[in-house]
C-alpha cells in the first residue's frame, strides 16, 4: 500500500523543521518509484544494484524479494556495513546499534507471512510505523507498517549522529502493508 511520497515533504525541510536527514534516508528518498518489471522481465536497474553491493552471483533476478537488497544498496552508498547475508530481511536484526525507541533513519525489521521484510523508519502513528524501503508493493516506496509486526529496531552506527535521528508522530493515513512479498 504506497503512500504518496509528498505525505512526507516536511523531510525536505531539513536544517528548518528537520535538521540534516541521515545519509540513509537520503540515499533512500532518491530511489523512491523503481519499480520491478512485471512478469519474467527484469529491471535492469535493481540487478545492477545487486553487483553494486557484491552479490551479483545471489541475487539474479527482481522476482526474488529485494528488500534486503535495496537496504544493502542504500547502507553501502551511505558508507554503512550491511551485515552478512544481507538478502535475508531478519539478517538486519543483525546491523547496527540496537535502537531501543526507533527514530528518523533506524533499519526496523518485520515478521512477515513466510519470512520477514526490512526498511527504515520516518515516522510513526499510534499503531504503525510509516517507513521507506523496497520491494514494498513490488516498488520502493513509503508505507505503513503495524507496530505489532516489529522484530527489530536497529541504528546505523554513527561518528556523529544526526539531530534529526529521533522519533517522528504523525497523522494516520494510507493504507497498511499486510505482506511485502
Amino acid at each position: 500500500m504506497p503512500i504518496d511520497p509528498k505525505n512526507y515533504a516536511w523531510l525536505d525541510n531539513a536544517g528548518k523543521v528537520v535538521p540534516p536527514l541521515p545519509r540513509m534516508v537520503v540515499e533512500a528518498r532518491s530511489l523512491v518509484g523503481v519499480h520491478e518489471a512485471p512478469g519474467a522481465v527484469d529491471n535492469p536497474a535493481i540487478l545492477k544494484w545487486a553487483g553494486e553491493v557484491g552479490l551479483n552471483h545471489e541475487y539474479t533476478a527482481d522476482s526474488v524479494p529485494w528488500c534486503g537488497l535495496f537496504m544493502a544498496l542504500v547502507a553501502k552508498r551511505a558508507g554503512k556495513t550491511p551485515p552478512a547475508a544481507p538478502l535475508w530481511a531478519l539478517n538486519w536484526a543483525k546491523f547496527g546499534d540496537p535502537a531501543g525507541q526507533p527514530g528518523l533513519g533506524d533499519v526496523l525489521t518485520f515478521i512477515r507471512e513466510g519470512g520477514g521484510h526490512v526498511a527504515l523508519y520516518i515516522a510513526e502513528d499510534a499503531t504503525t510505523y510509516h517507513v521507506i524501503g523496497g520491494n514494498q508493493s513490488d516498488q520502493v516506496c513509503f508505507t505503513r507498517i503495524e507496530k505489532g509486526r516489529l522484530h527489530s529496531a536497529r541504528r546505523p552506527h554513527y561518528m556523529n549522529q544526526p539531530a534529526s535521528v529521533r522519533p517522528y508522530i504523525v497523522t494516520a493515513q494510507g493504507g497498511v502493508s499486510t505482506n511485502e512479498a
